[in-house]
């Protein structure tokens, strides 16, 4: 317990919340924060929706680079770069000096109404980075926007309604995306009759009783063009994360994005690619789709593409995004502060060379966390590509029960030791810090990570 802990007070850590208790009833303890933390935890508890979920009592201060302070000035490393928002890092100055410029010339331009040159300067920046079909672009504020753009884009074109997507994906959380997520009962509680969607398998390997990946694949493979036959006549489109985000930092096959898009093929259904927790050089190409070799129909970005500011935008071919002048709008879209961040994240990205510097230190990672999972019965598997990597904890490896509680403890852990750490899934720790990590911030990060595995019990 802290110094400024009443007595008969401790911290209790219960599913994503640490808070303080006057019993002793649940199942472990965290560290409590400094005092100013827990104030304004207080002040926030009274004001702030309880829909939000907090893994532990961090309360941000300020941050720049890798690292993370909290208003009690305790340092972190951050290997949750803010929920993968911050691959060029917290606090980058090229984005900040953008910011100031953009804002003394204005910060608003109602662009759904009126032009400007931003915006278009920004998506002409940005196709540049992606494959050369995806020519067109609609602008948002997030990641669930930006999934809804494709969706919505995606009826029009077609003029039909269903949809595929993936068991465990998780695609946002308003009502359009939430249709496309199944990634935790929580999610989708109380909010049906949803849109109309069909989910199906994904290849979860380690999950997934197949003795090959191929097995594994094919499986996944047959449920998806069972849903194809039955919906044919009405199906609009299939949405797929490259890799799970939410659900578990889940890497499929490498073969399985390739037959999926071609099942889109053969059944003329639109391909949709949600990329905001994957792009932007995460897995260390600039979209996670040309890890597997596919050219989506419609892509969705998000997260880091504003180097912190909220941006979202939707890409596709003209000819797919054929949609009238009023079927698809909004207020904020192409916002000028967010444009001139993302003009200049896109610079830092290429300038920097962050997805050769992702894949780099994305090996070395893998390579110190599989030495772990040898060394621990507590780590049942090790996966990823680039610095998008999931661990997932386990009871023991023969059983691969989900260790939801001993994740938890393994958070508060190394969140006491000076290390931020997030979850998903049911038990899986997700490894996603800023690309501009280096090898010796690495080795810091994954020590700290081994003593809060070992001190388990």
């Amino acid at each position: 317990m802290g110094a400024d802990t009443e007595e008969g007070e401790v911290y209790i850590c219960e599913g994503n919340k640490a808070y303080r208790r006057k019993e002793v009833n649940m199942k472990f303890v965290c560290e409590p924060p400094g005092s100013k933390s827990r104030k304004i935890i207080a002040r926030d508890n009274q004001v702030i929706s309880s829909s939000y979920s907090r893994e532990f009592d961090f309360v941000f201060d300020h941050a720049k680079g890798c690292y993370l302070w909290d208003v009690d000035g305790k340092k972190y490393l951050d290997f949750a770069a803010g929920i993968a928002v911050a691959n060029i890092g917290h606090a980058n100055d090229a984005v900040i000096k953008a910011i100031k410029q953009q804002a003394e010339k204005g910060t608003h331009a109602a662009f759904g109404d009126f032009y400007a040159e931003l915006p278009v300067r920004f998506v002409e920046k940005l196709l540049s980075f992606v494959p050369s079909h995806l020519n067109n672009a609609f602008f948002s504020n997030s990641g669930t926007e930006a999934v809804e753009a494709a969706y919505k884009c995606a009826r029009w074109h077609t003029n039909k309604k269903w949809f595929i997507a993936f068991e465990h994906a998780f695609h946002g959380r308003t009502m359009g995306s939430l249709s496309l997520t199944k990634s935790k009962p929580k999610h989708r509680e109380r909010y049906s009759p949803f849109l109309p969607v069909v989910h199906v398998p994904f290849p979860h390997v380690y999950r997934m009783p197949f003795s090959s990946d191929d097995e594994c694949v094919q499986y996944c493979l047959d449920k998806i063009e069972q849903m194809m036959k039955r919906h044919q006549e009405d199906l609009a489109g299939l949405i797929v994360e490259p890799i799970q985000g939410e659900g578990g930092y889940v890497v499929p096959p490498d073969n399985f994005h390739k037959k999926v898009k071609k099942l889109c093929e053969r059944y003329s259904v639109l391909y949709c690619a949600d990329e905001v927790q994957a792009g932007c050089y995460r897995t260390g190409t600039f979209l996670a789709s040309e890890q597997f070799g596919v050219k989506p129909d419609i892509v969705s970005l998000s997260k880091a593409i504003g180097g912190g500011i909220p941006l979202g935008v939707t890409l596709a071919n003209k000819k797919t995004m054929d949609w009238e002048p009023g079927t698809h709008s909004n207020t904020f879209g192409g916002n000028l502060l967010a444009c001139a961040a993302g003009i200049a994240s896109l610079d830092f990205m290429k300038k920097e060379r962050l997805g050769e510097n992702a894949k780099k230190q994305g090996v070395y990672m893998l390579k110190l966390l599989n030495e772990l999972k040898d060394k621990y019965e507590i780590i049942g598997d090790v996966r990823g590509k680039g610095l998008m990597i999931g661990v997932e904890i386990v009871k023991d490896k023969y059983s691969k029960t989900p260790a939801e509680e001993e994740m938890q403890k393994i958070l508060c852990n190394a969140a006491a030791k000076g290390l931020v750490l997030l979850g998903a899934g049911k038990s899986v720790i997700r490894f996603c810090p800023p690309l501009i990590i280096t090898k010796q911030q690495v080795d810091h990060g994954i020590s700290v990570f081994e003593d809060a595995v070992r001190r388990i019990k």
